[in-house]
């Protein structure tokens, strides 16, 4: 049997890799996360350029497509970006402005409302006689707005004093603002530049793997970037056409937030399968600060369209073009958000999406090959019992 020096040395570098791994775990854990946390603006800003690159594409094919004049040619790319990027902007500026102010103003709103609440709770007691009749004294006694008052210092002096708490904020917006500013630069480039990436890819995948390697990791791709892309492209349009819904429907029930609380329910729906929920359970809570009778209008409201929702519009939208059932979606989104959070539930079912049919066509594939062996030896058995008769 010949020794060849390459297997030797990927056997050693393997081994060696090994007992580091082994010997010297926490060091390496402390390298990985270093080395992850060094690398989050270039992991949001792969992000962001391939949520952007979607509606630039889109911008590109619509930007004189037949035309070959060398400056719509030229200025194609960096108009279609300063586009796809204005359009992300205008979209988060305008939820932000439709569910910030009203939010705030249910905050204080319900701040507002405590005191006189918990002085309701006071009286409710001593009717029902449920507690001694000194405490109540003592609690009808209180001034509950400087309680309250009191539990709010008590809480900021708990997280330390004033100038800590503005470092912190300070230090964490600069970090916030200069990953924010590489993560951008980072999509800029990536978006500027992506042929010329994918063709240098390409290269360095067929110059170091096989060719039935470079088959498959091509094949591979492939799936992943279709499902991410569908599952991009559905669920916004779905949580789109959810959050108008809800907003329409409020308005038509008159109930109170209604362009605040469907915006919110929209953004939410991003999530697959509970989004929706999570939007609907701050939305009834915030109108129930108002009328906990037109909370639960807006709770049978929800619960109908969610039903539309989820036996119309998703599996139009999303889940046929995902490919999946409902029931692994639910568990894709379950098991992805308690093991990664809402990272797991938006990322788990594009990935799960891109595995099933990667399952699927092998199962397929491996089936016709059965049945076809099987044709072939029912044939080559008839021509022998023929041939022997």
């Amino acid at each position: 049997m010949e020794i060849r020096w390459k297997t030797c040395f990927k056997v050693a570098s393997c081994l060696f890799l090994l007992y580091l791994c082994i010997n010297y775990l926490d060091l390496m854990q402390g390298f990985l996360l270093k080395a992850v946390g060094a690398a989050v603006p270039l992991l949001i800003g792969g992000a962001i350029a391939y949520v952007v690159n979607i509606i630039m594409a889109s911008y590109e094919r619509h930007y004189f497509p037949m035309s070959k004049n060398k400056a719509v040619v030229f200025t194609r790319r960096p108009i279609c970006m300063l586009a796809a990027f204005c359009t992300v902007i205008a979209i988060i500026v305008v939820i932000v402005s439709l569910i910030l102010p009203e939010f705030l103003s249910c905050i204080q709103l319900l701040l507002s409302q405590i005191p006189d609440a918990l002085k309701k709770l006071v009286d409710f007691m001593e009717k029902m006689g449920v507690v001694p009749e000194k405490i109540l004294i003592e609690l009808s006694n209180l001034d509950w707005q400087a309680k309250i008052g009191d539990i709010i210092d008590m809480v900021s002096a708990y997280f330390g004093n004033v100038m800590n708490m503005i470092f912190m904020v300070i230090t964490a917006f600069f970090s916030g603002v200069v990953v924010a500013i590489l993560s951008i630069i980072f999509a800029i480039y990536l978006l500027a530049s992506k042929e010329k990436l994918h063709d240098r890819l390409n290269d360095i995948i067929d110059s170091y793997c096989k060719p039935k390697i470079c088959e498959k990791i091509r094949y591979f791709s492939a799936i992943i970037n279709d499902c991410f892309h569908k599952f991009i492209v559905g669920q916004t349009t779905e949580a789109v056409i959810l959050g108008v819904l809800c907003t329409v429907g409020m308005l038509v029930l008159q109930l109170p937030y209604a362009t605040m609380i469907g915006a919110l329910v929209g953004f939410t729906a991003i999530v697959p399968v509970v989004g929706a929920f999570a939007g609907a359970i701050v939305g009834a809570f915030m109108i129930s600060t108002v009328s906990m009778v037109e909370a639960v209008i807006f709770i049978v409201f929800i619960v109908i369209l969610q039903q539309l929702e989820g036996n119309l519009i998703y599996p139009k939208v999303v889940g046929s073009s995902l490919g999946l059932p409902s029931m692994v979606i639910l568990a894709t989104v379950t098991v992805g958000g308690g093991v990664f959070g809402v990272l797991g539930m938006v990322l788990g079912v594009p990935l799960v999406s891109a595995a099933y049919k990667i399952i699927t066509a092998d199962v397929k594939n491996k089936t016709a090959k059965r049945l076809a062996a099987q044709e072939k030896s029912e044939e080559n058995q008839e021509h022998d019992e023929t041939a022997h008769a």
